[in-house]
């Protein structure tokens, strides 16, 4: 039998009383971030028929989810992830990791090398507790995220991109600064208040 810690525990308790994990259980989401995506689009209209779009670190598929939804059956979606995801209608998947030149091949052979309208994502690492070393891991991803971006967006096109509040997190909303016109922070009514999580909205990439 598992023994859980009490912090474990508490966890386990919130998450099954949490009213977003009831919605999506009732909605067919594969995940409550599925109403943070829902709740930016709300409020930035990021998302519009026949958009294509790249959703990175995918799994389970919440996002995608939505994004398939939103964008139609004109649009298009490829998500990816080290992680593998079950398959979702309209949502080409590609497993791996993106900065490896195979995998963002694969990438780009899906998108028929075409530039993106909107790139999401909603990564994080491994959390080990140690804040210090949790920040280093987020910031590096979402560098990574950004990189990826700057390959496949289209000018004038979106990214939105999850950011915990720490070390680094002033510096990288200088660099969004740079490269789109627009950039705003979301914490959605979904995003846990506890949570150091938000979203960087980055509108207007400039090529």
């Amino acid at each position: 039998m598992a023994v859980h810690s009490k912090s474990s525990q508490k966890w386990l308790q919130e998450h099954h009383r949490d009213q977003y994990v009831k919605r999506a259980q009732t909605d067919g989401y594969r995940s409550r971030a599925s109403y943070k995506l829902i709740e930016i689009n709300q409020k930035d209209k990021i998302f519009k028929p026949g958009l294509i779009v790249v959703d990175l670190g995918a799994a389970p598929g919440g996002w995608s989810q939505v994004a398939a939804k939103l964008v139609g059956p004109e649009g298009k979606i490829v998500a990816s992830d080290i992680l593998k995801m079950d398959p979702i209608d309209k949502v080409d998947f590609v497993l791996g990791d993106f900065t490896n030149s195979d995998v963002l091949q694969n990438i780009l052979n899906l998108l028929d090398n075409n530039l993106v309208d909107l790139v999401i994502s909603d990564m994080a690492p491994n959390m080990s507790g140690i804040r210090g070393v949790d920040q280093t891991k987020a910031m590096y991803l979402i560098e990574l995220a950004l990189d990826m971006a700057c390959k496949v967006l289209k000018p004038g096109g979106n990214f939105v991109v999850k950011v915990f509040h720490g070390e680094g997190f002033d510096q990288y909303m200088l660099e969004l600064k740079k490269r789109f016109k627009r950039v705003m922070s979301r914490k959605p009514d979904a995003s846990r208040s506890r949570s150091r999580e938000v979203y960087f909205v980055a509108k207007n990439f400039k090529r």
